[in-house]
């Protein structure tokens, strides 16, 4: 298992957490998400070889989020 901190845009309320934490949550191979708001960070308990890093990108930018790099 990996953990992996990404930098996220445009989170601002409860309703971000969630649609953030429902999706990625949601990819095979993760197996926990934290978002910190104050921070504008999620942190992503996944295993790399099921969950890539890009995919996980992938997931939060299709919640309408910018991945910041």
């Amino acid at each position: 298992m990996s953990k992996t901190i990404i930098k996220v845009e445009g989170m601002s309320c409860e309703h971000c957490v969630k649609a953030i934490t429902n999706a990625v949550g949601a990819v095979e191979g993760v197996s926990g998400v934290s978002v910190d708001l104050a921070a504008g960070t999620v942190a992503v308990d996944h295993d790399p070889e099921k969950a890539p890093v890009d995919k996980l990108k992938f997931e939060i930018e299709d919640q309408g989020y910018d991945v910041v790099e």
